[in-house]
């Protein structure tokens, strides 16, 4: 073989390198497709669902969101701020014991009232705010869905009094993972600082009693 094919061929070479690697980082950074799914994981799947498997229209809803939502900058609360949306956390999960509906409608107040606090849409604008959350923490948004779900389906007064005991334990379980992300002042505060910091809670007897309740603990189950 001439030097001259060689040559040609190691450009051809290098030419199909360079062009897979344009392609994978194009497609990593696509707002669609399996980048939507990637960032999205279980609300893609949901929307897929609401969409009856049309794909092409749960990634045009998503990539709106992505669109409108992508760029917002937080804020992160200060630690006298944190403190206190803690305390009312560990309120919401005492009162549970006695009064689950109460204590579920609580927890939908503060989750709006934190993730306003953290420069997401205010709660009057629920859909939006909830969009806004699914782009930044697609991963745990869907508990603050059902908590909201919970509490403002029965008519009335909005209290969560149709729901049964353990689907409104389930939601508020589920929600916790959406406020622990909120609460954090720092995005890059690690695990363990996480941990460390909500450490001393742990010593109240009855603040974690609610995530073992069984319906022989929670009245009017």
């Amino acid at each position: 073989m001439s030097t001259g094919m060689i040559i040609a061929l190691i450009v051809i070479v290098a030419v199909v390198v360079v062009v897979a690697a344009a392609l994978t980082l194009r497609n990593r950074n696509a707002p669609g497709g399996h980048g939507l799914r990637r960032r999205f994981g279980p609300e893609y799947e949901r929307a897929l669902a609401r969409h009856d498997g049309d794909t092409r229209a749960t990634e045009h809803e998503l990539a709106e969101r992505v669109k409108r939502h992508g760029s917002l900058r937080t804020r992160p609360l200060e630690p006298a701020e944190r403190e206190r949306f803690e305390a009312r956390w560990a309120a919401v999960q005492e009162r549970f014991v006695d009064s689950p509906p109460e204590a579920v409608a609580e927890a939908d107040r503060l989750l709006d009232e934190l993730a306003g606090a953290r420069g997401y849409p205010d709660g009057g604008r629920y859909d939006e705010q909830l969009d806004a959350l699914s782009v930044h923490h697609a991963h745990h948004v869907h508990g603050y869905r059902r908590v909201h779900h919970v509490v403002h389906t029965p008519a009335g007064d909005g209290a969560a009094g149709h729901a049964g005991t353990e689907d409104m334990r389930e939601a508020l379980v589920e929600a916790r993972a959406l406020f622990d992300d909120l609460v954090t002042s720092n995005r890059h505060e690690t695990k363990t600082d996480r941990g460390s910091r909500q450490a001393p809670a742990r010593t109240n007897s009855r603040a974690h009693l609610p995530w073992g309740v069984t319906r022989r603990h929670a009245k009017g189950s």
